[in-house]
């Protein structure tokens, strides 16, 4: 998706009276997916400096991108002429963060990029001796939440991929076969539905379905295992998808296994229906939990309910107790509640759902029951 220049534009305004509303001073923003929102710059950090130099609304800083001459030629397909954004290079032997403190404009106040190597705060903190640093998540979650309706397409494109992959699972999926064999062809599935990569991918197995962030490993999966198969990537946007189904493996399972799924199922719809504008994302938290609680598994429910996701797998708003944020349309995020049963076998229900005008959309479309294969 090549981002049209009036939203970058109007991204970065927002980004910069944001900056101000937090009493920040001055964004810089290493690369990383907050750059890529920012300037549809999709490159990676590493010892020399690249960064965006943003003034918060009202601060006299020219906007800038500092970057290495070696590094320059790669910036030419970004409108940054329409965007009024200078290019700042330099090379080998100069000090790049004495450039940043030149354009800075005597903050008082920087934030810096989540995800900026320690290397490069070290080196901003030297160069703006007393100025103090926090961090840029907090002033460009409050934009990257809201996805507009083209980022909303983009998710709903890479869920559509991942249903596509979750629908071959039969494929791939059957008893006599290790967890890695089996998801060493969901990964080749992921990347052949429409991803650019796996981003992960986890088969967990009988006892290893228990652990919610099992990987992948040697056991063979047997006759009548419960398998939790969670996986995700991105497609070539960069927004990523994120979804979890679990199914039965060589026939039908016993009822404890059906009625314990079906609390499962029971919480998992219950937290979506919760989804609506206004109401906080503890909420829908809760509103899955209290279904589990009820059944006496509340012990077995080890994680948050959810996640946001987008240019990120894991980003802002977290569904989990305590986050009082208020929902809005736009945001997206994970409802996948999950019950572990420790040395015995796990499930978990996992779809990306976005909040409308009046309600929650799924993106995920795949059944939602115990999948027998």
């Amino acid at each position: 998706m090549t981002v049209p220049v009036d939203l970058l534009a109007e991204r970065l305004r927002r980004a910069a009276e944001e900056a101000a509303r937090q009493n920040v001073d001055l964004l810089v923003v290493t690369p990383g997916t907050d750059l890529r929102y920012l300037l549809g710059l999709d490159t990676s950090t590493h010892e020399r400096l690249t960064c965006l130099v943003l003034a918060a609304a009202g601060h006299r800083a020219p906007p800038a991108i500092v970057v290495p001459r070696l590094e320059a030629p790669g910036l030419a397909e970004l409108p940054l002429d329409k965007l009024g954004i200078e290019v700042v290079t330099w090379t080998d032997g100069e000090d790049p963060y004495l450039l940043v403190s030149d354009l800075a404009g005597v903050p008082r106040r920087v934030a810096v990029a989540d995800t900026m190597p320690a290397l490069h705060v070290l080196g901003l903190r030297d160069a703006l001796p007393g100025v103090a640093q926090t961090l840029a998540g907090g002033v460009l979650a409050e934009l990257r939440m809201r996805k507009d309706a083209a980022e909303v397409a983009e998710l709903r494109t890479a869920a559509e991929a991942i249903d596509r992959v979750h629908a071959r699972m039969g494929e791939f999926l059957r008893p006599g076969r290790t967890e890695a064999q089996v998801g060493a062809d969901i990964a080749d599935a992921i990347v052949a539905e429409g991803h650019t990569d796996a981003a992960f991918v986890i088969v967990g197995s009988g006892p290893n379905g228990a652990s919610p962030h099992h990987d992948l490993s040697d056991r063979v999966i047997q006759p009548g295992d419960v398998v939790v198969i969670d996986i995700g990537g991105p497609v070539d946007t960069g927004y990523n998808s994120d979804c979890t189904r679990t199914y039965a493996v060589g026939g039908r399972p016993g009822e404890d296994v059906l009625r314990t799924y079906a609390v499962l199922q029971e919480a998992q719809e219950a937290a979506c229906r919760a989804v609506r504008p206004g109401v906080s994302a503890e909420s829908v938290d809760t509103a899955a939990r209290q279904v589990i609680a009820a059944a006496g598994f509340g012990e077995q429910f080890v994680h948050r309910t959810g996640h946001g996701i987008g240019l990120d797998v894991h980003e802002a708003p977290y569904i989990v107790g305590g986050n009082e944020l208020e929902l809005a349309p736009g945001m997206a995020f994970s409802v996948e509640p999950g019950i572990y049963l420790d040395g015995r076998w796990g499930a978990r229900i996992e779809d990306i759902v976005v909040v409308t005008e009046d309600g929650g959309e799924r993106l995920n479309g795949r059944p939602r029951d115990l999948l027998v294969l």
